[in-house]
């Protein structure tokens, strides 16, 4: 895992893994891991995801918006 930079100062992301097809997320206060993969957040969402995570800034912010409830179960 790649510690988030949060570059905003008020994230809720701690760390990510990017995979071919998917971003793993841990947000603060939790040791689960949310899986974001094509297949349920959709390519475009997941690739979004990926570029804001590696700048380090509104990755939390597109989560909520956008795809929160969309992790694999």
């Amino acid at each position: 895992m790649n510690r988030y930079q949060n570059l905003g100062g008020d994230s809720n992301v701690s760390e990510y893994e990017i995979g071919a097809d998917y971003i793993l997320i841990k947000f603060k206060g939790t040791f689960r891991k949310y899986r974001y993969s094509y297949l349920k957040a959709g390519r475009n969402h997941v690739e979004a995801m990926k570029k804001l995570a590696k700048r380090g800034i509104g990755l939390n912010a597109y989560i909520n918006k956008y795809v929160k409830f969309l992790y694999d179960r």
